[in-house]
């Protein structure tokens, strides 16, 4: 499992893009590595979605629909991840694989995968919900320049380090001393760069990358605690993605979660990306670890 916070990348995805180009070692195994930017601990997101790119670089011809993955261990950003592909079924329609992430000769993450050949059918979705423009909302770069000064100078360059996403919250919280509210949060959120729009597996990795930025926070808008002024230990344990419609990441995307539950120390929360056009592309959910703790400093 991993607390870690998304690693340091320059402000446009190219860098980003350039992490998940994974190195085939043998046929079904293949090494990343992560930014060297001073963290702890790999973003989980990063893992994701380079075991997604090691999936798909064993399948032809298809277009993943759902993965679901476990966090077991904390990656340790100083040494390359290894990627251990397992062919599990190759059928008429669909092809699945097992992938499991490797470091200091244990899992750190297993994720399996599953990808269709693309088919037509039945269609629905549920209704995107009303909410404000990108255009009307500041984007969490000014939002963190504006509370700098209140932030302790030994944390100012980890909440300061550009993104490799742009994401405008719809209702920001507070950095120091979040308020109680509802488990609700609507996010905004963009590539920072073009991406090959014919690219679509590119396509999914990125978005696998980017929706596990904020998700498990939802979970914690009820208590009036998040992950960065501390009264909660958080780290991810599971995450799930479902991809139901073709998107372009480089495109505003509303990132709409919510979490209907929070007990035995877990938070469980959920997720619906829609394009600004109301087309529902993805479904996400993860649950994480939520442990009351002290909080490292107040107003």
């Amino acid at each position: 499992m991993t607390d870690a916070a998304p690693p340091f990348i320059e402000d446009n995805v190219a860098e980003l893009t350039a992490l998940l180009d994974l190195e085939r070692i043998e046929v079904n195994m293949f090494r990343g590595v992560s930014p060297e930017d001073g963290m702890k601990r790999v973003f989980g997101g990063q893992v994701i979605a380079q075991a997604l790119v090691a999936a798909y670089r064993t399948v032809e011809h298809r277009v993943c629909h759902s993965l679901h993955a476990y966090f077991i261990r904390p990656g340790d950003p100083t040494i390359p991840i290894l990627y251990e592909v397992d062919r599990a079924r190759d059928g008429k329609s669909f092809a699945t694989r097992r992938v499991v992430a490797i470091q200091h000769g244990e899992q750190i993450l297993n994720l399996s995968c599953s990808f269709q050949t693309p088919e037509t059918g039945f269609i629905h979705q549920s209704s995107m919900p009303e909410t404000k423009k990108p255009d009307d909302l500041l984007n969490e770069d000014q939002l963190r320049a504006m509370a700098k000064d209140h932030i302790p100078k030994e944390y100012q360059k980890q909440f300061s380090r550009p993104r490799p996403f742009e994401l405008k919250p719809v209702d920001p919280r507070q950095f120091i001393s979040p308020a109680k509210t509802e488990a609700k949060k609507q996010l905004w959120l963009r590539a920072r760069g073009r991406v090959d729009a014919n690219n679509f597996a590119l396509q999914q990795c990125l978005l696998a990358y980017v929706s596990d930025m904020g998700i498990l926070d939802t979970a914690t808008k009820p208590h009036g605690v998040n992950w960065f002024t501390g009264g909660v230990q958080m780290a991810s344990l599971d995450h799930s993605m479902w991809f139901h419609e073709p998107f372009d990441i480089s495109e505003w995307l509303l990132y709409a979660t919510d979490s209907p539950s929070a007990s035995g120390a877990r938070g469980f929360n959920r997720g619906e990306v829609f394009t600004q056009s109301g087309k529902l592309v993805a479904s996400v959910t993860q649950e994480g670890l939520m442990r009351p703790r002290e909080p490292k400093f107040k107003n």
